[in-house]
């Protein structure tokens, strides 16, 4: 025994251990499978649309300063179409045309020079004091002289402060002059320093040399701003967009486009954490998730399997019970059977003591024993043991009468003859226990047509319960029978008792098999699901209604026909005849 225990204890142990492996892996391998694939897809569409964002600001924004600059390039090539030196003096000409310039478009314009061949600037219109300067060795003179036009790089100058030119050639009675303006830095710059995404991401341009051409607080590298020149996207006006990293190690993003009007690159920078930062939060929260979600699998994976084996440890038990009730089912077929052969074997020597009682009693009325001190006591003794004699062969002949009814031979039956029998049969075990049994049989209920044996089989079982459940207590059983008021063509069997009660929890599960609520080896819990099928066959039910404290009524209904009636009338007119 110890060592099935041992082996039954092992074996739920595998068992668990392998449901355990099962739900971890059923359980992961899909989570797993498309989280990955979630956050992979997710990753993947948002740096696409985080680049596409970003390269469309920035070629929006490049498109905006070459705007800005192709419209101030317009307005000086305007002025140098409408200048005739005949007409005004120069120095006229650029006072009343940067007055108007300042009017529409503010401090844009710092100044208007006029530059002859040989670079020398001859009128000038603006804050400094700039006439006659000389630009013969400006690199931007140099550069113009031999275009129609030109705009220069970022440049400190005569003025020691950051600003570029626009220049265009202008022709005045045969002669080639340069007409300048200088554009204000600052407005330029915070033109460029408009572009500004999230907490990092600034934009600036440098031109083909890689100079910077706007302030930027950003420290580039040569090699990077190198790379930027080299790149092929660069060399065929597109968008570039990669990933880079500065001499601190921070990782960025950055992203150029160049302009049409000049050669200059628009480059923004965004630092990589920033730029994803919405992706990371989401990808941190769905690694939260995840863990969550796989402690919740683990905690599972680790309980579930412990109570599937213990439910399954418990129906084990559970048929392990029923298997031993079924045994002592059939022990106490067995001891039935005993008690029929004990009942046959009683009823022939008792035949013959009443038998032997009337013979004594015979030869007490001889004349020689009339005159006996003793006769009165004589005759009653004998006479007492020829009622008991009848008695116990009255309940052995019961006894045998109900232990021999198993077929399920369907006949008229009388149902209270049947009660009446029963109540016999247990009579005397009632008293026993302090209980009584009344009955109130209706005299005018008719026959039905079912099995005897099973009949008296379920009001026995009935009765037996009753007086199991007041054995301590005592007290009464009440069986009635009726024609059914509710269910047309019913007849009602009600056995009712005072006794304890039954456990609302219990009411649902007494019909099911092996349900018993008394001590072991006392109880089958097959007796009450013999009678619910045994009812349920005869087509009709039976019900329960109980309260702990007051009693138990059991109510069965039995269908009954009207030719039975009929054939029965039929009967009793022949016997009166």
């Amino acid at each position: 025994m110890e060592q099935f225990l041992t082996d039954r204890k092992a074996f739920y142990h595998v068992l668990a251990r392998k449901i355990m492996i099962l739900i971890l892996v059923v359980s992961f391998v899909p989570m797993i499978l498309t989280t990955g694939i979630l956050v992979y897809r997710f990753n993947l569409t948002y740096t696409e649309k985080i680049q596409a964002h970003i390269s469309e600001l920035v070629q929006k924004h490049t498109q905006n300063i070459d705007t800005f600059l192709l419209e101030k390039l317009g307005n000086i090539r305007y002025l140098a179409q409408n200048f005739n030196n005949r007409k005004q003096s120069p120095e006229m000409f650029l006072k009343k045309h940067l007055a108007l310039l300042q009017k529409e478009y503010g401090d844009v314009f710092t100044d208007l020079g006029l530059v002859n061949e040989n670079g020398i600037q001859f009128a000038y219109e603006g804050p400094f004091k700039f006439e006659n300067a000389d630009y013969s060795d400006a690199q931007w003179f140099k550069t113009a002289k031999d275009k129609p036009f030109y705009i220069s790089d970022v440049f400190a100058g005569l003025r020691g402060r950051p600003h570029f030119i626009i220049a265009v050639k202008v022709t005045s009675n045969g002669v080639n002059y340069i007409l300048r303006s200088t554009i204000n830095f600052m407005a330029f710059n915070s033109l460029v320093e408009n572009i500004h995404i999230g907490k990092t991401g600034i934009a600036f341009l440098i031109n083909s040399k890689g100079q910077l051409q706007t302030q930027t607080n950003v420290e580039l590298k040569h090699s990077i701003i190198s790379s930027m020149l080299d790149s092929e996207c660069y060399k065929n006006d597109e968008t570039v967009f990669a990933k880079r990293e500065d001499i601190l190690g921070n990782k960025y993003l950055c992203i150029t486009s160049k302009l049409k009007n000049i050669d200059w690159l628009m480059v923004f920078r965004q630092d990589l954490n920033d730029a994803f930062r919405d992706l990371w939060e989401t990808q941190l929260l769905a690694l939260v998730i995840f863990i969550f979600g796989s402690i919740a699998i683990l905690s599972v994976a680790f309980i579930l399997p412990r109570n599937i084996v213990k439910l399954i440890s418990s129906a084990d038990e559970k048929s392990e019970s029923m298997n031993k009730q079924v045994i002592e089912s059939g022990k106490l077929a067995t001891i039935g059977e005993l008690a029929a052969g004990i009942a046959h074997e009683i009823n022939n020597p008792v035949a013959i003591m009443v038998e032997e009682a009337g013979w004594i009693e015979d030869l007490l009325e001889e004349e020689e024993l009339k005159e006996c001190e003793n006769l009165d006591e004589f005759t009653r003794a004998l006479k007492q043991i020829n009622t008991q004699g009848k008695r116990c062969k009255e309940i052995t002949h019961k006894l045998l009468s109900f232990a021999r009814k198993t077929d399920s031979t369907l006949n008229d039956v009388q149902v209270n003859d049947a009660i009446k029998e029963i109540v016999t049969l247990t009579a005397q075990m009632a008293r026993y226990n302090n209980i009584i049994i009344k009955t109130n049989l209706n005299e005018g209920i008719p026959y039905i047509r079912i099995s005897p044996s099973e009949l008296q089989q379920v009001i026995l079982n009935l009765i037996n319960n009753a007086i199991d459940a007041m054995e301590k207590s005592g007290g009464t059983i009440t069986i009635e029978t009726k024609v059914s008021t509710i269910e047309k063509n019913h007849l009602v069997i009600s056995i009712e008792d005072n006794g304890p009660g039954i456990p609302k929890d219990n009411l649902n599960r007494i019909f099911d098999p092996f349900f018993t609520t008394k001590a072991v080896g006392k109880g089958t819990g097959l007796g009450l699901s013999i009678c619910y099928g045994i009812i349920q066959k005869m087509g009709g039910k039976i019900d329960v209604y109980s309260q702990v404290g007051v009693g138990t009524k059991f109510r069965i209904w039995i269908p009954f026909q009207d030719e039975i009636i009929e054939n029965q009338d039929n009967k009793n007119e022949l016997d009166d005849e």
